[in-house]
């Protein structure tokens, strides 16, 4: 198509999730409240890690940036999402498009690599725990994090190095509720199946080796701790088990988006939702519920504010 006579595409619609208005007002509802759930459970973690000293260790620092990145992963699309919800026009301007394909790469990247830290955190708690506390010190903790960002920043710019020079001059639709990678490439004026094959390709490297690097770690660890006394491999499985559950609900369908497309769009959208929402929801629930050093500084924490609001009183 001859550049001179294309016009540059300011703005993009999203189609949304449903188009009958009451659906829409039902959605807008559940979202908002999983959005409260999601923003106040995860500022709960970090605040009883940030205040408890029984949780000051590498494995409750790790779960505290799990916990920011995960508010954060939810913040970039669902407000904008449950704001359209009561809109008729769903419109993003091309800058607000960019900056969520942005976001939402550099912090799931981050994510990924994050779990891998965690994994690699548990692996030395288990199969090297007296040397534990030298090899995860604090300084390597910092670093790991670090690094972790690093990979989800480097990726994210390599997406966004390519699409931002793209040809958009209509169709403008996106058939979901936010900008991503796949969809936002159709939309170019060019022939975009081989670029949609690398960028996909791309996402799929980060994906996959993390989530290659986790099955090995955990398998390792599985097996190191059927070698050990029942009390410890109890403690041992319940944590990792919660991690392992992580990694599933936050990996799958990031795979079927990026690695193994199903191309199709109901499906697409689902998951879409769920690896933005409910990700970043039950995580909290996952490692509170699951976690016995967690539930007791919450009854610490509740007890020292009836304690604290009693003296008050008084």
């Amino acid at each position: 198509m001859d550049g001179g006579n294309q016009s540059t595409v300011s703005e993009f619609v999203f189609l949304g999730l449903v188009h009958s208005w009451s659906i829409q007002v039902l959605l807008f509802m559940v979202f908002l409240m999983l959005y409260l759930i999601i923003v106040s459970g995860n500022i709960v973690i970090l605040t009883l890690i940030l205040t408890d000293p029984h949780l000051h260790s590498p494995m409750y620092f790790f779960l505290a940036i799990l916990s920011f990145v995960d508010m954060w992963l939810s913040s970039v699309t669902t407000p904008k999402m449950i704001a359209d919800f009561l809109r008729e026009n769903k419109t993003i301007s091309f800058a607000g498009c960019m900056c969520q394909i942005l976001f939402v790469h550099l912090i799931a990247g981050s994510e990924m690599v994050l779990l891998v830290v965690m994994a690699y955190d548990r692996y030395v708690a288990i199969c090297k725990p007296l040397h534990y506390s030298t090899i995860m010190s604090l300084q390597r903790c910092f670093g790991l994090v670090l690094t972790s960002w690093t990979v989800g920043f480097v990726h994210a710019m390599s997406q966004m190095a390519v699409i931002v020079q793209l040809p958009f001059c209509g169709p403008r639709e996106i058939d979901s509720f936010f900008c991503d990678i796949p969809l936002v490439i159709k939309l170019a004026c060019m022939d975009s199946y081989d670029l949609g094959i690398v960028m996909n390709a791309d996402s799929g490297i980060v994906a996959v080796t993390c989530f290659i690097l986790l099955l090995i770690s955990y398998t390792y660890i599985l097996l190191t701790v059927r070698q050990s006394s029942k009390t410890g491999a109890s403690k041992a499985l319940s944590t990792c088990s919660a991690h392992v559950t992580v990694v599933m609900i936050f990996f799958v369908p990031c795979i079927f988006i990026y690695v193994w497309p199903l191309n199709i769009t109901w499906l697409d959208k689902f998951l879409a939702v769920f690896y933005s929402v409910f990700t970043p929801l039950l995580n909290p629930a996952i490692y509170t519920l699951r976690n016995k050093e967690m539930k007791s500084a919450m009854k610490r924490f509740r007890n020292y504010y009836m304690n604290s609001k009693g003296n008050t009183q008084c």
